[in-house]
């Protein structure tokens, strides 16, 4: 059955193939849909499974979708009057945009039903991954599962892919829905309002061999292989004089704050290389920051690879390009497991490098999911810019789709200079507010507000009691150090999901901080008596 409802020769034909969609074949009840092929009719069809996904399931619970090798069944919606809301993804533009829903005040007959879909059983605050590397912090604190935030509220979960998107609300008829979500499962979901928050992933295809022997730190499944691979370094290389090598490809924030924390880690056992094909690091951020950074990395010892790109990421002992720069090997290393980076320079004049490592960790690039929902036969008509962003009016809603509305990775808006909006946590935590508010004015024929980004300041963590702050209300002020590290903790905390989960991490990050004070006192008192 063709359902690429943009791709339809005429408004008329392609509003029949949505009606087809929704309400299936009339020999079933309306909850479950008829056996249909999307795309190649070479696809197998799929046995029927039955699953509870009707009123009965309880409210702000964890909805199980169908198996994978269900046929597909429509959701359910617990009530057939009031609006029905999908959000797509629930990292912070997602879920805090549910969260903003639940919390504004409704008429009785006009409250959304929402549900949340997203791969991942937990919700990831990225900002503090790092944390995960230096110990710091425990996983659920910055990853708790969806079910757990969401179990005071109305929202419903599925923990499922989002395979194809089906719109209708572009084709300005009387279609008795707006469009219609496909998961991997098999589960189709209606909705009335679909808000795109997706994501986005580490881009891993711009080096030849940066997918194979690189890894990224993007997801919490990232941070667990980064903190798995150092460990098994750690043991392997505990009673070895040589030490682990580290190299860090990017000196963004994310590269920066890497750097701090591994080194950190390892100290006198590591050495850290942080490459970047600009002449410094942290380019677009405020100057106290790098400064403040810039400091921390020389006083660990970070060697900094500035003005060069990686031409090539490779393994073992290979040949290297002709114009790279000679390199002495040491043969007390085994470099049979090592990963050779080969660099070249940004500006011509200068030699190319050969740098060799233990870990290479990718922080260059991303690139988002959306495009990754289209119908491979047919495109639907969402308008996309050449990152694959979703084109956005100053409401946040997609251009053409006055149904749709997107967030975060998946939108593209500018700021009152005509710059992009950066991909940050602070930029999807204030679209989320808005689009939950436009949501709100849309379905009580409100009028709309637009987006507007405040630049709040910038944040970053330069190891386990260091960080760097510039609010953006005091030109010039940089909080660093320990206080920088307590005003990070403290914005961060604040802006975790719910109350209660709030509640859990606060006083977890107290007992920590009393037990690590209790214990610097105690070394401190200990140590004259054993010098006398």
């Amino acid at each position: 059955m063709e359902c690429a409802l943009a791709t339809s020769a005429s408004a008329k034909i392609a509003l029949l193939n949505c009606r087809q969609m929704l309400w299936g074949s009339p020999k079933l009840p309306s909850v479950w849909s008829s056996s249909w092929r999307f795309g190649s009719s070479r696809r197998n069809n799929r046995s029927l499974r039955a699953v509870a996904l009707s009123t009965t399931a309880g409210l702000g619970s964890t909805m199980e979708a169908p198996a994978a090798n269900s046929q597909n069944v429509h959701y359910m919606w617990p009530n057939k009057k009031r609006p029905r809301v999908c959000i797509v993804g629930g990292g912070f533009g997602g879920l805090y945009t549910a969260l903003r829903l639940e919390s504004l005040v409704w008429p009785d007959d006009k409250k959304p039903q929402v549900v949340l879909i997203d791969q991942s059983e937990r919700f990831v605050f990225k900002p503090m991954l790092y944390e995960l590397l230096s110990g710091e912090l425990e996983a659920w604190e910055i990853a708790p599962q969806f079910s757990d935030l969401l179990a005071n509220t109305d929202v419903r979960f599925f923990k499922d892919r989002v395979k194809c998107l089906y719109p209708c609300d572009h084709l300005e008829t009387n279609a008795p829905t707006a469009g219609t979500v496909q998961l991997e499962s098999g589960l189709l979901i209606e909705y009335d309002w679909l808000v795109l928050a997706t994501g986005a992933e580490a881009k891993l295809d711009l080096v030849p061999g940066a997918a194979d022997y690189a890894l990224p730190f993007y997801t919490l499944e990232d941070a667990h292989r980064v903190d798995k691979k150092l460990r098994e370094l750690e043991r392997k290389n505990f009673s070895k004089d040589s030490a682990i090598r580290v190299a860090v490809v990017g000196c963004g924030y994310g590269g920066v704050e890497l750097a701090a924390t591994i080194s950190e880690r390892l100290q006198e056992k590591g050495i850290v290389q942080a490459i970047n094909v600009e002449k410094t690091i942290l380019s677009n951020a405020p100057a106290g920051n790098r400064e403040a950074a810039l400091k921390v990395l020389a006083s660990r010892k970070v060697q900094l690879v500035l003005g060069y790109f990686v031409w090539r990421i490779t393994k073992g002992v290979e040949s290297q390009t002709a114009d790279a720069e000679t390199e002495t090997i040491d043969s007390s290393v085994d470099h049979s497991e090592s990963i050779i980076l080969e660099l070249q320079p940004a500006e011509r004049g200068s030699q190319g490098q050969i740098i060799r490592a233990d870990i290479v960790l990718w922080t260059i690039g991303s690139k988002p999911l959306l495009p990754q929902l289209e119908p491979s036969d047919k495109p639907y008509d969402i308008p996309l810019n050449a990152r694959g962003q979703a084109e956005t009016d100053e409401t946040l809603r997609v251009k053409g789709h006055p149904r749709i509305f997107a967030v975060g990775d998946s939108s593209t808006l500018r700021d009152k200079n005509g710059e992009l909006l950066p991909a940050t946590a602070q930029v999807a935590f204030q679209q989320a507010d808005f689009a939950g508010w436009n949501l709100w004015a849309a379905i009580n024929d409100r009028p709309l507000l637009p987006f507007r980004y405040q630049n709040l300041g910038e944040m970053m963590t330069l190891g386990r009691y260091d960080a760097a702050v510039s609010p953006s209300f005091t030109d010039g002020l940089t909080l660093e150090g320990f206080v920088g590290h307590t005003a990070r903790k403290i914005a961060y905390l604040i802006r975790l999901p719910t109350d209660e989960h709030r509640v859990k991490v606060g006083i977890s990050w107290l007992l920590k901080s009393t037990v690590d004070s209790v214990a610097t006192l105690q070394t401190m008192l200990t140590k004259p008596q054993s010098e006398s």
